[in-house]
């Protein structure tokens, strides 16, 4: 029962200011600032360490900006808003001032939400008189102060970009070297043993699954399960509070920006996963926390004609009205706080396409894109959409504006396709090698604009999906029904675990095919975490609600793990070195501009080391294919400047069920080759290291070889 004081017993109470929208400390008091051009009053509610509430009505406001000043009020203090105003659901409105409310601007979070049915509205025609206080969370002023000492971005150029997918509470949960009171947190990652080992894998970026304050969906709660990965959010500018070490009282800022002044320092940006497209409020039969009580009508969409009801895109119950300026202006807010004060370094936009649908369609002109394009800040940093959501027309890959690069969706499918073998994968399968041109060229888009990727945290890890033909999801409670079940996976012959030495040899082969797939494409690779370790969830590929070792990283490495590591960073190390393999410009069948050196820059080859026709692409069978990259042809600047050159690569891929003989190109593609992968070796090292032109390499079945000469001018 929480215990209420009827009227501030402070300071004075000033008028303050209309901006900055949330709690704002100056170092001698607190401003605060709530939207709602609904309402009829705001009270700003304090909450002290006893668990005393104080009420203070807004005095002020302008704009529909209702604001205070507090002197004497700093950080740590924690607040909350209650909201007068229309209750009325048929027009839209849904203000109830028994709701305690969270500022949609504040800046840290402290506690939870419980389920309690205070927190959802059970009446009919009225709005339920409950009050949710001591079963809601809670808004916290902070200290903005913080010493970067020098920290810069490391802005790493694009073609340079290996991004590497995390979980902020999976990643270091169970890592021996973590201290246990660290493991799990913004600490954790920033422990120098997470640190090292994504330096020696030699990633360029960690982006991190959402961090900003989520809340725990309460069918899951009553399923003792939790929404373990935050695509459910609350707050907007709030580090979540449940992957803090230090405290909840606004310490988590001060942790997280710790933790990106510590990944700086080793030269990996962080980018955030983030989620504007819906709230954690659900539909109508979802609990009110904060948005739904201040003013549902403006930052809500709702079904024309049927206000009552919430307009959905994203399968959550609720879309944001991505037409109201003042939603536009949070999103917009927060984006610009996260990368000025908080020093991220970019964003993946959850379900883009719903944040396009200013009205119905997916529009590339929407006002959201005009403001990324013009905004000094953001149109800055890396921006990454998933362009997808669940409404109509909602697939949108390949249609984002020049700034933005994708999760490239259908570059998952095609190499999966082609590593199981399916027929008539080929000609996809090339497109997707070498950079996607048929997805972005046409819009004067660079290869950049494809984020590559054959696992993410949505679905099987790499491990499962040459383990598993089927999802396995019944830990959920869902009865299985849940998570995709067209996964392109192929067991390699058994089920899940085996003992079977010819399906373990197969898996480890496949794994390691799409990896070196990966990292050779043309594009910016992602790697999901732990799939460099072999990492498994059992076959669930919708793990979402486990927060347990399901999900957490097992750092405890068998030999073959221990391998596969060892394997992937070789090939980011070439990938690294080599400015053939992550060009900044598409291939475009040109020769070196050198008469020495007259072959194109890219040549696909037949095994017996003929020309690709038109006739062997449409091919249904076609499932080995040979390509020569031309590190002499590459023609594109330095930052300085200067002509690129590089060593050329040839790169012979078979997914056949048998060995495919691959007679190398003759001597015009060069005198002598030098093996540098091979996938079919257990360690992905060659048997033979030289290989002269026109002799026969035998590429075993389901396998790829990579080999490579040196440049010509030298480098």
């Amino acid at each position: 029962m929480t215990r209420a004081r009827p009227d501030w017993k402070g300071a004075p109470v000033w008028s303050g200011l209309p901006h900055p929208l949330g709690a704002t400390y100056d170092g001698q008091g607190t401003n605060f600032a709530l939207f709602s051009e609904v309402a009829d009053r705001v009270d700003l509610v304090l909450v002290d360490d006893d668990g005393v509430h104080s009420t203070i009505p807004l005095p002020e406001v302008d704009g529909f900006v209702w604001h205070c000043y507090l002197p004497g009020v700093g950080p740590g203090q924690r607040y909350g808003y209650r909201v007068h105003g229309p209750w009325d659901p048929a027009v839209g409105h849904r203000c109830n001032p028994a709701k305690l409310l969270l500022d949609p601007y504040t800046r840290a979070v402290d506690g939870t939400t419980d389920n309690h049915a205070s927190l959802f509205e059970r009446a009919q025609g009225r709005a339920d008189a409950a009050d949710s206080a001591g079963h809601t969370m809670l808004g916290v002023v902070t200290d903005p102060f913080f010493d970067w000492g020098d920290d810069r971005p490391p802005r790493r150029r694009y073609a340079e970009s290996v991004i590497y997918e995390a979980h902020v509470r999976g990643l270091s949960r169970t890592h021996p070297d973590v201290p246990p009171e660290l493991r799990g947190t913004y600490a954790g990652l920033a422990h120098p043993a997470v640190v090292n080992h994504l330096t020696s894998l030699g990633v360029t970026a960690v982006e991190l699954m959402p961090v900003h304050q989520f809340v725990h969906d309460g069918v899951l709660q009553d399923r003792g399960l939790s929404n373990y990965w935050g695509y459910n959010t609350i707050g907007f500018f709030a580090p979540h509070n449940g992957y803090a070490a230090l405290g909840t009282r606004g310490q988590q800022v001060t942790e997280f920006k710790s933790m990106v002044k510590t990944l700086h320092e080793a030269g990996l940006e962080v980018i955030l996963d983030v989620v504007y497209n819906h709230t954690a409020e659900g539909n109508e039969r979802g609990p009110t926390l904060s948005f739904r009580g201040i003013d549902n009508a403006s930052y809500y969409r709702l079904v024309d004609g049927d206000w009552q009801h919430y307009y959905d895109t994203t399968g959550t119950g609720n879309s944001l009205l991505m037409r109201h300026p003042y939603v536009l202006q949070l999103i917009m807010d927060s984006l610009r706080y996260w990368v000025t004060e908080m020093h991220v370094d970019g964003f993946r936009f959850d379900l883009a396409a719903t944040l396009a649908r200013q009205f119905h369609e997916v529009d590339r002109l929407s006002a959201f894109f005009d403001l990324i394009q013009q905004d000094p800040v953001i149109s800055r940093v890396k921006l990454i959409a998933e362009p997808w959501d669940v409404g109509e027309g909602g697939y949108q890959v390949g249609n984002f504006p020049s700034l933005w690069s994708e999760w490239n969706g259908k570059y998952r499918d095609a190499v999966r396709d082609f590593w199981r073998a399916e027929d008539h994968t080929l000609g996809e399968f090339a497109s997707r090698l070498t950079g996607s041109s048929d997805l972005y060229q046409h819009s004067r888009r660079r290869p950049r604009a494809s984020v590559n990727f054959v696992t993410a945290h949505d679905g099987f890890t790499l491990r499962d999906l040459v383990s598993y033909n089927d999802k396995h999801n019944e830990a959920n409670g869902e009865d299985n029904r849940d998570g995709e079940s067209h996964n392109r996976s192929w067991n390699c012959g058994a089920e899940g675990a085996t003992r079977d030495p010819a399906v373990r040899e197969l898996r480890g082969r496949q794994q390691r095919n799409l990896l070196a797939t990966l990292l050779l494409s043309q594009g910016i690779p992602m790697l999901s975490h732990g799939d460099e370790l072999g990492r498994t969830q059992r076959g669930n590929n919708n793990a979402y609600c486990q927060d347990n070792d399901l999900s957490w990283i097992d750092w405890r490495l068998d030999d073959e793990q221990r391998s596969l590591l060892d394997f992937v960073r070789r090939l980011i190390a070439l990938r690294a070195d080599h400015p053939v393999l992550r060009r900044r410009r598409y291939f475009r069948g040109d020769t070196a501009t050198r008469a020495d050196q007259p072959l194109p820059d890219l040549v696909w080859l037949l095994p017996d080391a003929r020309e690709m026709t038109d006739d062997d692409w449409r091919r249904s069978d076609a499932h080995a294919v040979g390509v020569f990259l031309n590190g002499d042809a590459i023609a594109e600047p330095d930052p300085c400047g200067r002509p690129v050159v590089d060593d050329s690569f040839l790169l012979l891929l078979n997914s056949h069920w048998e060995p495919t003989d691959f007679r190398l190109p003759g001597a015009g593609y060069g005198e002598r080759w030098t093996a540098l992968i091979d996938t079919a070796d257990p360690e992905g090292v060659p048997d033979e290291a030289e290989h002269k032109a026109g002799t026969v390499v035998t590429v075993e079945q389901r396998s790829l070889v990579v080999l490579s000469r040196p440049c010509s001018t030298g480098r």
